[in-house]
């Protein structure tokens, strides 16, 4: 079995979760015997090479349509269907609320998808995209796919709101690398906190910050400034005390250094579809703050800090009781069982088995 696996063209450049999602899966399917190449959207792909073509991102439908018109190989799709929605009204206030009474959050698409190519050089790569607009393009990757492989139920739940489809699905989970899972109980914990992630809004960084003026703790940010977004993270330079470290991106080994060692991370986000870090941070014995904002409840239920995204003494008050309590390795446990790669790419396999068989 070969599979070509397509995302979009800044996966590399720009990596964020589905980098992870996506390179994980393949190193791990081919543990199993699937020859598999990732392949950026804006790239030539010779489809006669392949049994299936498996697309992330669906929000980003201009990414997919083109392959899937030059190509008659059944296709799968991880939806990784995040919603920005509040994010942005938020952050662009009452410029927003216009946008989404005049074009609604598929016409917002549509222009950021417009914006990309200009500001990132992101080529369109589809005329039908440009002509039926966001919505009917999405509705159409999703009607045409062999399989739908969101993150979890409530990712599914979540799209079938926004989008007519009738199309299968098999939940596919987020998960961890196996040196996340090692040596955890033999560390003793240091009153630190972490939030590992990409400086942008949507990871809420500048509310963070905030929360932390009335700490007497240090607060670590590890991970660069999104692309677009580097007056965002100037904002947070501005407004951060001497509690609050900024350390870059950081080598996996090193990041989990400190992750062994902190005893909270914390993620404010306003959308997550799970929260990578997070999970991450919990297999190495991290308590966990986060908002349920997006699907974090179906995967870290009642072992997490819940606050709110928008309330700085929230945050503060979660964290608080975060390093307050003892660390509960049961959660560790649970995703040593549910959430590796090896069980993602078991199910990956599982599902390009079903499509190729049918």
């Amino acid at each position: 079995m070969r599979v070509a696996m397509i995302s979009r063209p800044t996966l590399f450049s720009a990596p964020g979760g589905d980098t992870v999602q996506i390179k994980e899966t393949a190193h791990a399917l081919a543990k199993l015997g699937v020859e598999v190449d990732v392949l950026l959207a804006n790239e030539q792909v010779d489809y006669k090479n392949y049994d299936l073509l498996h697309f992330f991102n669906v929000i980003r439908p201009n990414n997919i349509l083109s392959h899937i018109e030059q190509s008659e190989l059944p296709y799968v799709v991880s939806t990784i269907f995040v919603d920005y929605s509040e994010v942005e009204l938020k952050v662009n206030g009452w410029k927003s609320i216009l946008l989404l009474k005049l074009f609604g959050k598929d016409g917002i698409e549509y222009i950021k998808t417009m914006a990309r190519s200009f500001a990132n050089k992101e080529l369109i790569g589809n005329r039908a995209y440009l002509l039926q607009g966001h919505k009917k393009s999405v509705e159409k990757v999703l009607q045409q796919a062999a399989l739908l492989l969101p993150n979890s139920e409530s990712e599914l739940h979540r799209l079938k709101k926004w989008y007519f489809f009738e199309t299968e699905h098999r939940v596919i989970p987020n998960a961890v690398h196996p040196v996340f899972l090692d040596k955890v109980a033999d560390v003793s914990k240091e009153l630190r906190v972490l939030c590992v992630a990409r400086i942008e809004p949507i990871k809420n960084q500048l509310t963070l910050i905030r929360a932390f003026k009335n700490m007497n703790v240090q607060l670590e940010l590890i991970g660069k400034p999104a692309p677009n977004h580097q007056k965002y993270f100037e904002k947070c330079v501005a407004e951060a005390g001497g509690n609050v470290l900024f350390s870059g991106q950081l080598e996996r080994d090193e990041v989990i250094n400190r992750l062994r060692k902190a005893k909270v991370h914390v993620l404010p986000s306003w959308f997550e579809t799970t929260g990578l870090s997070s999970l991450e941070a919990a297999a190495l014995g991290c308590n966990i703050v986060i908002t349920k904002k997006g699907d974090t409840e179906e995967y870290f239920e009642d072992y997490a800090f819940y606050c709110e995204p928008d309330r700085p003494k929230s945050i503060q008050e979660a964290i608080e009781k975060a390093l307050e309590e003892q660390v509960n390795l049961k959660f560790n446990e649970l995703i040593s069982k549910k959430y590796t790669w090896e069980v993602a790419a078991q199910k990956t396999f599982e599902a390009y088995q079903k499509v190729l068989d049918s």
